[in-house]
């Protein structure tokens, strides 16, 4: 197929991390399926500063935004389709970037559209505006298929995975026992502190780690203000010396095969304070360290069941108790970690690739690829 492909290398700020971790994953699937891509040429990085406005100077800027960037789309849309026509008009889009009539205008021209966003479970109203406009929207949340629906939107349940192109096991010294790759914040710091506590040797690289083990003073004031007032805010136990910057892309890819274990975490923010259950989803890390041949402990998910076998092919932990007897007993026992780990490499490499996820999603959408591939 020849596909308009619209889609930053990170749906996030630059400046927080560097990597390009959804070209990695969406455009080299797809070329590698052996689609012909047009990319949309343009900075996205502008356009990330304020996804979600709230003042009136944020709504100004977001309505500039939206119009310099749907005005540059379609033109380049429009040019791609005059010089042959296209197949179909993918993007990974905020409601912050376009203006809903573009993505109606582009199917107006016969192009079926998707968008594909997966941060849903926390903000889809973050797409919410948008989201109807398409053909179809690709939704790895399950639970928000009827919130989708109900909106007008047109959703295909399409879940997380990795490119095994990119995503293998690496060469390396088996160097470190736990570890942790991602960003400071939720409950993440509670359980790899609860880890440090219990004598274990736990690291974690990412954004804000390093800020947070330079627990000042001040910090540690405020905690015991809010020990009195009943709103006592755990912090940070890990050593300065155990945390460290983001990682680049293949640095990541290593530390899953340098790593004894490799955690991940399901859920999205703090437990709530009520007791209401915890906004969880399955994540790209789940797919990114199985494919890369990691032994992957993660926080419990009953959806994240669904692509791997608990005990099996991963680890599950639902608290810092049971998080510190199994990491414990498993780098006691490492015959038993390395079956777990060649399992999950196994199932990842044979259900969880984005070439067979996007050629499930086309299948789904009725769109014969295949035979598009030959006309291409």
């Amino acid at each position: 197929m020849r596909i308009f492909y619209a889609a930053p290398d990170y749906a996030l700020d630059r400046r927080t991390v560097d990597t390009k971790l959804w070209r990695a994953n969406l455009y080299d699937s797809l070329v590698d399926l052996g689609h012909s891509l047009v990319e949309f040429q343009i900075d996205y990085q502008p356009f990330n500063y304020c996804l979600e406005p709230k003042t009136t100077e944020q709504h100004e800027l977001v309505r500039k935004n939206r119009t310099m960037f749907s005005e540059q789309l379609i033109d380049q849309v429009r040019k791609a389709h005059r010089e042959k026509p296209l197949d179909l008009f993918f993007s990974y889009f905020y409601s912050a970037y376009v203006f809903p009539e573009v993505i109606r205008e582009i199917k107006s021209l016969g192009i079926p559209t998707v968008n594909w966003y997966c941060n849903a479970s926390y903000q889809f109203h973050l797409v919410q505006e948008i989201a109807p406009a398409y053909d179809f929207c690709l939704v790895p949340e399950r639970y928000r298929m009827p919130d989708y629906r109900q909106i007008g939107a047109n959703p295909i349940y399409c879940q997380e995975a990795a490119n095994p192109k990119v995503y293998r096991p690496s060469d390396v010294p088996r160097d470190f026992d736990v570890t942790f790759v991602g960003q400071c914040y939720g409950n993440r710091p509670e359980y790899m502190a609860a880890l440090c506590r219990a004598g274990l040797d736990a690291r974690a690289w990412g954004p804000h780690w390093q800020r947070k083990a330079r627990l000042k003073w001040s910090r540690r004031l405020r905690n015991q203000v809010r020990k009195w007032t009943g709103r006592q805010e755990k912090y940070l136990a890990m050593p300065a010396k155990h945390c460290g910057p983001p990682l680049s892309d293949q640095e990541l890819i290593d530390m899953y095969s340098r790593s004894q274990i490799s955690l991940g975490f399901t859920t999205v923010a703090q437990r709530p304070a009520d007791g209401t259950p915890a906004v969880q989803q399955v994540r790209l890390r789940d797919f990114e360290a199985t494919m890369s041949g990691a032994f992957y402990m993660v926080e419990a998910f009953d959806e994240l069941a669904d692509f791997f076998e608990p005990d099996r092919e991963i680890v599950f932990f639902d608290s810092e108790a049971e998080l510190i007897e199994k990491a414990k007993y498993y780098l006691a026992h490492p015959r038993q970690a390395q079956a777990i780990r060649e399992a999950g490499l196994k199932r990842a490499r044979a259900e969880h690739t984005w070439q067979k996820r996007f050629v499930d999603v086309f299948e789904q959408m009725g769109i014969d690829h295949c035979s598009r591939l030959e006309a291409a």
